[in-house]
């Protein structure tokens, strides 16, 4: 199978300004998704889309494909992982006759994955690949979002009302609500055909279940801290 890994790194973060190139623990925050790909034991085309070509400069130095520039109109605060996962995709077929059988996307904000967990996510994907659309890395939530409202007219609105024959779920204690869990974002696996029908996920989606402390996600400066601390394994 063709696996292309794809590191998404737009410039103008706000929360942390050039976070995906400003250096963690020595290395731009980028390079460690890159230098993690390249661990795999899977066999991957690494390509960072970025729409900065001091970004992409940095990319290239550690080893990444950068054969464009992401357009400026796909690569704002509100652009979507579907635009720029399509993009690339297309750029690649057009320009160089390459389509994958699945892609990978390894987000810079998520420098503390194990290389052990990527390797475990693509080989679960490929063991399925014929049940499933995709595969995202969960963890548990402890607070069950069948407790969560919506404000509207200033009023709480249930998110769920009913929940199978569980009435008023929002009322329950949370030992009869069933586990509930976020993506982490710490690892996604897509089939490359479900982006012509405008989606990342599909219908079928795998679990890659994680442990709750598996969350690291950079965004803001105590993540950032946090992240620094725990980080040493590629150092």
């Amino acid at each position: 199978m063709k696996i292309l890994c794809i590191i998404p790194a737009r410039s103008g973060s706000k929360g942390i300004k050039d976070k995906n190139i400003k250096l963690l623990n020595g290395k731009p925050l980028l390079s460690w998704s890159i230098l993690q790909a390249k661990e795999c034991k899977f066999n991957m085309r690494i390509v960072v889309s970025t729409d900065s070509e001091k970004y992409k400069n940095i990319a290239k130095e550690y080893g990444a494909e950068v054969p464009f520039l992401r357009p400026k109109q796909i690569s704002g605060d509100l652009s979507t992982d579907l635009e720029f996962l399509r993009h690339c995709v297309d750029w690649l077929k057009k320009n160089d006759n390459y389509n994958p059988d699945f892609i990978v996307q390894l987000r810079p904000t998520q420098p503390n994955r194990k290389i052990e967990d990527i390797n475990n996510a693509i080989e679960l994907f490929i063991k399925n690949f014929d049940n499933y659309d995709s595969l995202r890395s969960v963890i548990p939530i402890k607070k069950s979002c069948f407790k969560m409202y919506l404000l509207g007219e200033n009023k709480l609105n249930p998110v769920f009302k009913n929940f199978k024959n569980i009435k008023e779920p929002y009322n329950q204690c949370r030992q009869v609500l069933p586990t509930t869990y976020l993506h982490n974002g710490y690892i996604d696996i897509l089939k490359t055909e479900i982006l012509n029908k405008d989606t990342i996920s599909g219908n079928n989606i795998l679990p890659y279940i994680m442990k709750d402390n598996d969350n690291i996600d950079i965004d803001l400066p105590d993540d950032w801290n946090k992240s620094e601390k725990n980080i040493n394994y590629l150092s």
